[in-house]
C-alpha cells in the first residue's frame, strides 16, 4: 500500500524550531511500506522579511544544514520527504532559488524543483504586496520524482495559477503532483480548492498540497487547508487551520480507471504540433 501525506505547519524564523514541528507531527503518521510526505513551502523559515530567506542561504551554503537536516527525517520516518521549499543559494550568490527537495527512506536526494513562477503581486491584506522575484531567482525546469510505485510531479504555490505547468507534469508520466505553498488568506479563500481540484481534474492525478497556517512572526497570515484530492476531483482529507496533517491511499486501479473511462490525455488538440495561428 502506498500511503500519501500532507504536514501543516506554522513556520517560524527558526531552523531548529521548525525541525522539531516537523518531527512531532512525522512520529504521528502511521507507518506505510512505501509513505510519500510533502511539507509546505518555506517549511525550515518563514515569517520573517524577504532578505532573511538570502541570509539563510547564504549562511547555510557550506554547512549544507537545511538539505541535511530533512535528509535526516526521511531515513528516520522511513518516508519519500517532499521537503516543501527551503532557500538554496545561487551560483552568483546575490539571490537564491525557493527549491523543493525530494529525498528517499535512505537520506537520498532524489530530485530538486526550482519554483518557476514567482509571486510578484498586489493583494488586499496587510502586507499589500509581494516581490518574490527581489531576492529569488526563477527556476526554469520541469522535475518529477519516481519512487518504487509512484511517479511525482513538483510545483510550488503559485504554479499553481499556471495549467500549462501541470499538463506538462502530466504528460511526463506524473501519477501525483505535489503542492507545497504557503498561500495568503485572501486568496486561499478565493482560489485555493477550486484551483487545486481543477488541477486534480484536468490532468487526472492525485494532489498532495501541504499549506502553511496562521499568523506567522512578521504578521503575515496563511489559509492552511492542506489536503489531498482524488484523480475524480474528491477531497480525500483536509485539515483546516492548525498545525496538523491529513493522509489518504493512493490507489493505482482508481487511478487507471478514471483515465480509462475518460482518455483526456489522447483527446487533448492542442498539442504543439496541433496549434496554428491565422
Amino acid at each position: 500500500m502506498v500511503r500519501l501525506s500532507a504536514i501543516q505547519l506554522c513556520s517560524s524564523p527558526n531552523v531548529s524550531e521548525n525541525l522539531a514541528a516537523i518531527t512531532t507531527e512525522l512520529a504521528l503518521l502511521t507507518p506505510a511500506d512505501e509513505h510519500i510526505v510533502v511539507l509546505p513551502e518555506c517549511c525550515l523559515f518563514f515569517g520573517a522579511a524577504d532578505q532573511g530567506q538570502l541570509s539563510l542561504a547564504i549562511q547555510t551554503n557550506e554547512s549544507a544544514e537545511l538539505v541535511n537536516g530533512l535528509a535526516a527525517l526521511a531515513v528516520k520516518f522511513h518516508v519519500y520527504l517532499v521537503a516543501g521549499t527551503i532557500p538554496l543559494i545561487t551560483a552568483a550568490g546575490d539571490k537564491f532559488t525557493n527549491s523543493c527537495c525530494v529525498f528517499s527512506p535512505l537520506g537520498q536526494l532524489i530530485s530538486q524543483y526550482d519554483k518557476i513562477h514567482l509571486f510578484d503581486v498586489e493583494v488586499a491584506d496587510n502586507e499589500k504586496n509581494y516581490l518574490e522575484s527581489k531576492y529569488t531567482q526563477a527556476g526554469k525546469a520541469l522535475k518529477l520524482a519516481d519512487t518504487p510505485s509512484i511517479r511525482l510531479g513538483l510545483s510550488v504555490c503559485y504554479d499553481l495559477r499556471f495549467p500549462e505547468l501541470y499538463r506538462q507534469l502530466r504528460n511526463q508520466g506524473a501519477d501525483i503532483i505535489c503542492v507545497p505553498s504557503a498561500f495568503t488568506c485572501v486568496t486561499g479563500a478565493a482560489h485555493w480548492q477550486a484551483l487545486l481540484q481543477a488541477r486534480a481534474i484536468e490532468n487526472q492525478v492525485y494532489i498532495i498540497a501541504a499549506g502553511q497556517t496562521g499568523k506567522h512572526a512578521n504578521g503575515r497570515k496563511t489559509w492552511g487547508h492542506s489536503m489531498i484530492i482524488s484523480p475524480w476531483g474528491e477531497i480525500l482529507s483536509c485539515q483546516p487551520s492548525g498545525q496538523g496533517s491529513v493522509s489518504a491511499s493512493f490507489d493505482r486501479a482508481e487511478l487507471e480507471s478514471i483515465r480509462a473511462s475518460m482518455p483526456v490525455s489522447k483527446h487533448n488538440q492542442f498539442t504543439t504540433e496541433l496549434i496554428s495561428y491565422e
